[in-house]
C-alpha cells in the first residue's frame, strides 16, 4: 500500500499530499512555478505550458510578466484544471535575501487570487525547490504553514501539494504533521 495520497482535514478544509504530475490534476487551478516572463521555461513551468498548449503562451504574453512573490491567473486551456495561477518563486541566494518571505508570498498570493475567483480546489508544486535552488527541507514548512494560516479565510477548501518525488512528499507530510499537532 502506498503512502500517497496523504489527506488531512484542517481548519478551513483539506490538505492532500500526492506524488505525481500536476498537469494531470482535475482541480479548479494548478499553480505554476513560473519565471518572471511567464512565457514558459523548464521544470513544472515547461510541463504546464506544454500540456496546456500554445493558447496558454498567447494569454501569458498579454500579462506583462510577474514579479517574484506575486501571482497572476489564466485559463487552463488543454489542462484538466480550469485555470493556471502563475507565481514566481525566489531564487535561493543563501537565505539572507528575504527568500522565505517571498516564498510565503507565492503561496499566500496564489490563495488570494483563487479566492478572488471563487475557486475551491487548487494544486501547488514545490515552488522554487527545483532550478531556483530553495532547499526543499526549508520550503515545505513555509508552504504548509502559509496554506494552514490562510485556508480558513478563503474560498479554497481543498489544497493539493503535488510533489514530483516521494522525498518532497515526505518533507511536506512531515511539515503538515508538525504544524497540525
Amino acid at each position: 500500500m502506498s503512502d500517497w495520497p496523504h489527506r488531512v482535514a484542517v481548519a478551513g478544509g483539506t490538505i492532500e499530499i500526492v506524488v505525481g504530475d500536476i498537469t494531470r490534476l482535475a482541480v479548479d487551478a494548478v499553480v505554476n512555478a513560473a519565471n518572471r516572463t511567464l512565457l514558459g521555461g523548464g521544470g513544472v513551468d515547461g510541463a504546464i505550458h506544454r500540456a496546456a498548449g500554445p493558447e496558454l503562451l498567447a494569454e501569458c504574453q498579454t500579462l506583462g510578466g510577474c514579479e517574484t512573490g506575486e501571482a497572476k491567473i489564466t485559463r487552463g486551456y488543454r489542462l484538466p484544471a480550469a485555470h493556471v495561477i502563475h507565481t514566481v518563486g525566489p531564487v535561493w541566494r543563501g537565505g539572507g535575501q528575504d527568500e522565505a518571505a517571498l516564498l510565503a508570498a507565492c503561496y499566500g498570493n496564489a490563495l488570494a487570487l483563487a479566492d478572488a475567483h471563487g475557486l475551491v480546489r487548487i494544486a501547488f508544486p514545490a515552488i522554487s525547490t527545483g532550478v531556483y535552488g530553495f532547499p526543499a527541507e526549508e520550503a515545505a514548512p513555509i508552504a504548509i504553514g502559509t496554506v494552514l494560516a490562510r485556508l480558513p479565510d478563503v474560498s479554497v477548501e481543498h489544497v493539493v501539494f503535488c510533489c514530483f518525488s516521494a522525498g518532497s512528499a515526505v518533507l511536506h507530510r512531515q511539515a503538515l504533521e508538525a504544524l497540525t499537532r
